[in-house]
């Protein structure tokens, strides 16, 4: 049995689409950091996305825990030409497309990004890897909105239509189990 405690980075408070820039997270929430710390397995093992907003949370939360090397397929969905502008900006400029993405995610991608299929993709060969490398422990992976949404959507067998309907704030934990060939979910957006 192996353990995934998806934690999802500390805000950065951006009102734009961010993907893969490195925006930093902002973590003066000396309180929460604290409780997200302490409500975690303290033997997990620590990884993240290579985003300095992940990256640097994992830090904050980190402790005594062991720490696995940042890793770029952790990273959030690629949003390409829509990276950094307002979502009525992007809706203006192609609503059937921006329409398209969010209401029947899968093969729809943003000019230059990926698609929601794709990030799922990516993200899962990294989860199956971790799981592989690490079995029977507890993983911390700090990561981003849409990877966590990702493994919500494997566990649960959901659409991605329906895995978009669940909340991630910043500085959440959704606990996700893996069992043999069985997947199953705990709490998903906890903030302790």
């Amino acid at each position: 049995m192996t353990r995934l405690h998806l934690v999802r980075h500390g805000p950065t408070h951006a009102k734009t689409m961010v993907g893969w820039s490195d925006i930093p997270a902002d973590l003066s929430d000396h309180a929460a950091i604290a409780r997200l710390h302490d409500h975690l397995p303290a033997k997990a093992l620590v990884i993240s996305s290579d985003l300095s907003r992940a990256a640097d949370t994992a830090t904050a939360i980190q402790g005594k825990r062991q720490r696995l090397p940042h890793h770029r397929d952790l990273r959030e969905i690629h949003f390409g030409t829509w990276e950094l502008r307002g979502f009525k900006e992007i809706e203006a400029e192609d609503p059937e497309l921006t329409f398209a993405y969010w209401d029947n995610p899968g093969d729809v991608r943003p000019p230059s990004g990926e698609s929601w299929n794709e990030v799922r993709s990516r993200v899962d060969a990294v989860i199956d890897q971790l799981i592989a490398d690490h079995s029977g422990r507890d993983l911390i992976v700090v990561a981003h909105f849409g990877v966590i949404l990702t493994q919500v959507q494997r566990a649960l067998g959901l659409t991605a239509f329906e895995a978009f309907s669940h909340r991630i704030d910043n500085l959440s934990i959704t606990d996700i189990t893996h069992r043999g060939d069985r997947w199953s979910v705990g709490r998903i957006n906890h903030c302790p």
